[in-house]
């Protein structure tokens, strides 16, 4: 995550968010559907009228109509520039996704995630004004990649390209020593953030906080630190 994609997740913090998706595929889909369920406005749009009846039908979200997104008049006519966050989901169409992108920005929408197929239609979302680029398929192959050879890692939060915040499990070699005593700074260049306890979490662990093998801690550190821990 860099200092731009901060900017952009700042810019969602409210709690009355309005979102609209554009393009109903399996990734459109599951937005609209995690969205609408967590109780927010979301508006459901494509061009293909049986995926908009199957949003309807299966109410993924409040309002689904079908449009041609590379239409200007048509984006405005449905509202799509009134809300705060518009997805674009329509990645595996790329000229579609590059004039939408660039419809919804000039339409005055504030924060624009886009679905990109490739590094070259990342950087063309980026360039006609996609403020968050997402790759669903890569980052998938990512971690499924991280989980099959670091399989005690259970979730992992990228800070940037070099550093990482991960939650795994306490490996055996750790098992009823103290952080102080596994001195995880100086060997492994990591610092202990939560460590978890009767089902919950205890965070900032002081340092005579002992760990039990099979019990989850959470670390920050550089990514070639985190890989040298014994898991």
């Amino acid at each position: 995550m860099n200092l731009s994609s901060l900017k952009f997740f700042r810019n969602l913090i409210k709690d009355d968010q309005q979102f609209a998706v554009i393009g109903l595929g399996r990734f459109g889909r599951s937005v609209s559907t995690t969205l609408h369920k967590l109780g927010y406005q979301v508006l459901a749009t494509d061009i293909d009228e049986k995926r908009v009846a199957q949003a309807l039908t299966e109410n993924i979200a409040g309002h689904a109509v079908k449009i041609d997104s590379t239409e200007p008049s048509a984006l405005k006519e449905a509202g799509i520039f009134e809300v705060d966050t518009v997805i674009v989901g329509i990645g595996n169409y790329i000229q579609e996704s590059i004039i939408t992108t660039l419809n919804v920005k000039e339409g005055g929408v504030s924060n624009v995630v886009a679905k990109a197929s490739s590094e070259v239609h990342c950087k063309l979302l980026r360039r006609v004004g996609a403020d968050h680029v997402v790759f669903p398929e890569y980052e998938a192959g990512c971690a499924l990649a991280r989980t099959l050879t670091k399989p005690s890692i259970l979730e992992r939060f990228d800070i940037d390209p070099d550093n990482s915040i991960v939650e795994l499990i306490v490996p055996e070699e750790f098992h009823g020593k103290n952080i102080a005593e596994l001195h995880l700074r100086n060997r492994f260049g990591v610092n202990v953030l939560a460590v978890s306890e009767g089902g919950k979490f205890l965070i900032n662990p002081g340092p005579g906080k002992r760990l039990q093998k099979g019990s989850i801690m959470a670390v920050i550190g550089r990514n070639q630190d985190i890989n040298r821990l014994p898991i």
